[in-house]
């Protein structure tokens, strides 16, 4: 596997833990912080490659994905090959990866296993019949209604989490990370994910959930929609466009200690090279919290380790032999 030149660990050579997980630091608290992380992500582990939410969990597409992307950007050379083909067994014929067999049209994690797929560099064919769906479907709308939460019309069409629905940031900002990653950056959709991404940008600057208002009130940013957002803007956007959502987060970032938010929070600004010189610090002061609020799940660890190991962010280049 070959590790894309904007995921960087923090020190100029890799650790490794005792037990043989990958660290990126040098400082002996920090890597035996980072160590016990990438062994607890381990410990997620299924026999036939994928990933559970929680040690002994049933199968997750989602978690399976987001352990490819932490891997790939932390150097988990050894287990991404089983867990990129565990994951493809999840997709269907028409490209998707649903949630759970069972509900088909809970399609989300399409854009993840794409991601994954692209970072990791694995199952190249998977990942163009992932890109084909996402291309392929988005949102589904009813007529505007005025005394609707949303009482504007939006030419662009953006993505939801379940078919024929209406589209939110997260997988929205998801496929347009997918198409970047895959080398599908100036398709069509992909334009117009930015157009969405940018019509709902706050005021204030940041992302809600979904809108920036509903029922005439403005709503408020979060961290982890708004890093989500930035990272997937980055390059499509200009940095006037969204200075004020990057002096949000990193005001935000200051004091966010939760794995799933922090990690955003840093992937976001270092997609605009705004990464700050206190985040390893803070993702050691996040992964100690678990000794009192417990162990963190796939998703919201995997997160935090792809943050401590992407010094750019998710921001990488096509694979060779794509346009």
């Amino acid at each position: 596997m070959t590790v894309y030149p904007a995921l960087r660990p923090r020190a100029s050579a890799v650790c490794f833990h005792k037990e043989g997980a990958p660290t990126t630091t040098t400082d002996y608290r920090s890597q035996h912080a980072i160590g016990a992380a990438w062994k607890a992500l381990y410990e997620n582990g299924l026999p036939d490659g994928g990933f559970g939410l929680r040690p002994g969990g049933e199968f997750r597409p989602d978690s399976t994905a987001w352990a490819i992307i932490a891997m790939a950007a932390g150097f988990g050379e050894d287990k991404v090959a089983p867990a990129c083909g565990r994951l493809c067994q999840a997709q269907q014929a028409d490209g998707r990866v649903p949630l759970f067999p069972s509900h088909p049209d809970v399609v989300w994690p399409t854009a993840l296993a794409a991601i994954a797929w692209a970072l990791a560099r694995e199952r190249t064919k998977e990942l163009a019949r992932a890109c084909d769906f996402l291309v392929a479907h988005s949102e589904r709308r009813t007529a505007v209604d005025p005394s609707g939460p949303v009482s504007h019309a939006q030419a662009a069409r953006g993505w939801p989490w379940v078919l024929n629905s209406y589209s939110w940031v997260f997988p929205t900002g998801s496929a347009l990370l997918a198409l970047n990653l895959a080398g599908h950056s100036g398709h069509v959709r992909a334009s117009e994910a930015v157009d969405v991404l940018l019509e709902r940008q706050l005021r204030g600057g940041g992302w809600n959930y979904g809108n920036a208002e509903s029922f005439g009130q403005a709503l408020r940013p979060f961290p982890d929609t708004t890093g989500l957002a930035l990272s997937a803007l980055a390059g499509h956007a200009t940095a006037a466009a969204v200075a004020r959502s990057l002096d949000y987060l990193e005001g935000e970032a200051c004091r966010v200690r939760t794995p799933w938010t922090l990690g955003w929070a840093l992937l976001g600004l270092s997609s605009w090279d705004k990464r700050p010189q206190s985040a390893d610090d803070w993702i050691d002061k996040s992964l100690d919290r678990q000794q009192r609020l417990g162990s963190y799940d796939t998703n919201a660890l995997a997160v935090l380790l792809t943050a401590s190991a992407a010094r750019r962010g998710l921001r990488g280049r096509a694979p060779e032999g794509r346009p």
